[in-house]
């Protein structure tokens, strides 16, 4: 089983970007809706981009933001992903110059009906509350993951992720990559490098027990 890799998500400060990179995260991601409580602007995310390490993979995260809006981020902020959390059809996805990872807000198994029409680099699973596209702080029944693993293509596994579950989520699942936002959070959009380190330590764990 090959190492978990961990995005830590919703960055909008230096050095919980810089924090993330030293505990030994494998991406950062940046928040361009408007309406998140973890926004940040294209222009302050370029300028803790450019301080990142060469291989920090750095993940523009849209909902349903107009295709030369989200090719603009990727120029200006160094982006080598993005991560798409809205309605975008298929088609819409095909079209940037990086990987695409398309999410999925998870309710039952009908929900998982909608992946194989996404052959997108990656998919990410999230649990579904209604009104909101991500960062709900909270689990969906990880046995629909994986059912979800074995349509072919890598997971992110997202919600409701905490140290406390990390390893369960590694084991049970075996994702691609963990994806964990207000689970190493102080505060909306403020992270706890205490809490980073626990959840990294947690999911490398796994492996060892």
């Amino acid at each position: 089983m090959p190492p978990v890799r961990i995005k830590i998500c919703g960055i909008t400060r230096l050095e919980d970007a810089q924090a993330a990179a030293g505990l030994g995260a494998d991406a950062i991601g940046f928040i361009f809706y408007e309406k998140s409580p973890r926004y940040i602007a294209p222009r302050e995310a370029a300028l803790i981009s450019v301080a990142m390490p060469p291989l920090l993979a750095r993940v523009g995260v849209f909902v349903d933001a107009p295709a030369a809006t989200i090719q603009s981020a990727i120029q200006q902020c160094g982006l080598t992903a993005v991560q798409l959390h809205g309605v975008e059809t298929p088609e819409f996805c095909r079209q940037f110059t990086v990987p695409v990872v398309k999410a999925f807000r998870i309710q039952d198994a009908s929900s998982l009906a909608l992946l194989s029409h996404y052959p997108t680099e990656a998919w990410l699973l999230d649990s579904y509350v209604p009104g909101q596209s991500g960062g709900t702080g909270t689990c969906f029944h990880w046995e629909l993951a994986e059912q979800a693993r074995t349509l072919g293509r890598p997971i992110f596994l997202a919600g409701g992720l905490t140290s406390e579950n990390a390893a369960q989520a590694v084991c049970q699942v075996n994702p691609y990559a963990l994806d964990v936002s207000s689970g190493v959070e102080s505060a909306p959009g403020i992270k706890d490098h205490d809490k980073i380190n626990a959840f990294i330590q947690a999911a490398h764990h796994a492996y060892l027990t």
